[in-house]
Order: structure tokens, then C-alpha cells, then sequence
């Protein structure tokens, strides 16, 4: 997607030391009920599961790490921008208040964003003892509905899930699609997933990496557009019982030297690469998406009463070109493709109640580009 370079590993990751931990939840597979296969025994669990003996989940976690430091005593600079709202990422007025980042960025299911607000909290505190003694941490967790696929009502996720997470969290090559917190996600219908992808810019003769992760869980199928062509209308078989909204979170990382505002400006960027796919921000989807970046650090306390960073200068004569623009179409590149990575890497999943979500069929979806 674009004509920007990416990065080493096209991924979020390609940012100087940020780091992506996945913790997929895979429990139960589905098996039919007596009515539509009476030669089935009588089941050890019913309910709304099928009648397999344990509770189908298909959910997970995934973690962020925005750098290799000490976060809760070296923040970043960061923002939040919201696109629709049906959703909830926490510490969003914290970051809208002091523009500041504190800790790892975790991503899960809606159901278990109190569990994981909870472990969060727990697995910073019992690592550091000033923590809820000389300040308290607000951890940044984000959802997106996935019962469609996993049973919410079982909450299948665990501390134990979270802390695996975060502690498995490493650079380089990022998996995506059917892991971690986009287990049971969609994307315009067909199965969606975690997804990532990176852009460098130069600026001045220096170049900067931009990476995006998105967990998708967005689109109705006759919205998907691929490369501005109606994909979505080509293909109209392969549709789950029925549509179900589920949001989408990203998490953009970047070296460049940038204020609250200027990310902010960067977050709102997300729009457009959501909208080049198909997005219109449905009603019952929430779009939010947090921006920060890694090149100013900025401490607890300081001996001085001011701490120097570095911003990229804005504003500048628009006749003269802003490298702004450059670094706008970065975002949107990246967006744009990471959905279709966390799409292209998902493979068909069966949940709950026999629910399907089908993986894309890339030769015919190749079909549909090639002919225009």
C-alpha cells in the first residue's frame, strides 16, 4: 500500500525499542447439539457453548511495550484520538490531561478490560515498591468485542494470561492475524486479527520509523475496499450467521520528536487509512486510537525546574512544503496496510454456537483487483 519504504520487519516493532507480546486463549472446540446430530451422548455442558465438556473461548491478550526503560519514572509524550466512541480505552483523560504515557499498552476482549486494568496494575506494582506508595500507576487497556466468537459470559482470560503477555513481549517480527487479542475478531465479515506495519520518512536529511498495530474488528462486508476497489460487493458468499460490530484499537509508535498535539494530529491520521479499507465508523464500532512517541523521556522529577526535549518544528510557510504532509502520508500508509495484514494472516475460526468467521479468499479478492 503507498510508496513510502517500510521498515526492517514492516511492524509496529521497527520503532526503536518498542516490544509486542501476544497471549492467545484457545479453549473448547464446538461440537453440535443432540437436534442436529441425535447420536451424540448426552452432553457434559450445554447452554449456548454447542455441547462440548469446557467452555469455547477464541480471545487473548496482546502487549505493547513503548520502550525498553523504566516507564513508570520515564513517560512518553503521547495522545488519544477517538474516530466513533463505542468503545473504552482507560487512562484515556490522564493522556488527554497531561499528555503522558506510563505504561505498557494492553489490548483484550470487553469483558475482561476490568482483569486486565486489574493485572496491569499488579504486575507493575509487585515489580517496583514505590508504585502506589510514592504514586499510583493508570495503566492503558483497550477492547474489542470478540463474542461472536468466544463465550464472554465464561471469561476465559486470566491474570496468568496478561502477565504471559506482557512478559513475552519482544521486537523484531510481530505474528499477526488469529493471535492474541484478535483471536475471535472480524473484518468486514470475514475473519480478522492483529495486524502491523511500519513506514520510514526522512526529514531534513534524518530518516524516522512510523509503525501501527491495530487488534480490527470493523466493517460491514459491502464497505471493503481493497485499493479503492468494491471487493466487499464481489465477494458475497463466505458471510457469518450474522454481522456483529467490534471496534478497532491502534497503537502508533514513532521515533520522531513530537509534542501531545502533534501526535494527536498523527492519531487522527488512523481515520483516513481505516477509511482508505472501507470504514465509515460504523455506529456500534469504537475507533480509538493512541499515538506516542519514544524520543523524549520525560521524568517523574527533575532537579531543574525545566526538562529539555526536542519537537519537530510546525507550522511552517505551507508554500515551502511541511514535512508534515510526508509524515501524514506514513500514518495512513501504515494503517491502511496493517489491516490488511491482520486480514491476509487470518486463517477461518469456529467458535461459539458453530459461529464461522472465514479467513479472505486471496485468489479471488486477487481476481477482483486484477480486472479493473
Amino acid at each position: 500500500m503507498g510508496f513510502l519504504p517500510t521498515g526492517t520487519h514492516n511492524a509496529i516493532t521497527d520503532v526503536p525499542g518498542v516490544r509486542v507480546g501476544h497471549q492467545t486463549v484457545w479453549k473448547g472446540d464446538y461440537l453440535p447439539s443432540p437436534s442436529e446430530d441425535p447420536k451424540l451422548p448426552s452432553p457434559a455442558r450445554g447452554g449456548g457453548q454447542g455441547w462440548g465438556i469446557e467452555p469455547i473461548i477464541r480471545s487473548g491478550v496482546t502487549a505493547i511495550w513503548p520502550h525498553s526503560g523504566d516507564l513508570f519514572r520515564e513517560r512518553l509524550y503521547a495522545a488519544v484520538s477517538v474516530f466513533n466512541g463505542y468503545g473504552e480505552m482507560t487512562s484515556r483523560s490522564v493522556i488527554d490531561e497531561w499528555g503522558l504515557l506510563g505504561s505498557p499498552i494492553v489490548l483484550t476482549d470487553t469483558v475482561h478490560i476490568g482483569l486486565a486494568y486489574d493485572s496491569v496494575v499488579r504486575y507493575m506494582t509487585e515489580r517496583d515498591p514505590e508504585i502506589a506508595d510514592k504514586d499510583v500507576v493508570i495503566p492503558v487497556v483497550a477492547e474489542t468485542d470478540d463474542s461472536f466468537l468466544s463465550d464472554g459470559r465464561a471469561f476465559g482470560i486470566a491474570r496468568e494470561d496478561v502477565y504471559a503477555a506482557l512478559d513475552g513481549a519482544k521486537d523484531g517480527p510481530v505474528q499477526e492475524g488469529c493471535v492474541g487479542a484478535g483471536t475471535g475478531t472480524q473484518f468486514f465479515d470475514f475473519k480478522g486479527g492483529i495486524g502491523t506495519a511500519s513506514r520510514i520518512v526522512e526529514v531534513s536529511g534524518q530518516r524516522f520509523t512510523i509503525g501501527v498495530l491495530l487488534q480490527t474488528n470493523y466493517g460491514s462486508r459491502h464497505q471493503l475496499l481493497i485499493a479503492g476497489a468494491p471487493v466487499g460487493r464481489q465477494i458475497t458468499d463466505l458471510m457469518p450467521k450474522r454481522h456483529q460490530e467490534g471496534s478497532c484499537i491502534a497503537v502508533l509508535a514513532t521515533d520522531l520528536p513530537l509534542h501531545p498535539g502533534q501526535l494527536r494530529r498523527l492519531a487522527r491520521r488512523v481515520d483516513i487509512g481505516l477509511g482508505r479499507t472501507g470504514s465509515v465508523g460504523n455506529d456500534g464500532s469504537g475507533e480509538i486510537f493512541i499515538a506516542f512517541s519514544t524520543a523524549n523521556r520525560i521524568p517523574r522529577s527533575t532537579q531543574r525546574p525545566a526538562h529539555p526535549i526536542n519537537v519537530l518544528v510546525e507550522g511552517q510557510f505551507w508554500t515551502e512544503g511541511s514535512p508534515f504532509d510526508l509524515i501524514f502520508d506514513a500514518v495512513v500508509e501504515a494503517s491502511e496496510e496493517a489491516a490488511f495484514n491482520a486480514m491476509v494472516a487470518a486463517d477461518t475460526v469456529e467458535g461459539r454456537d458453530g459461529n464461522t468467521l472465514y479467513g479472505f479468499p486471496l485468489d479471488r479478492g486477487l481476481v477482483h483487483l486484477t480486472k479493473r
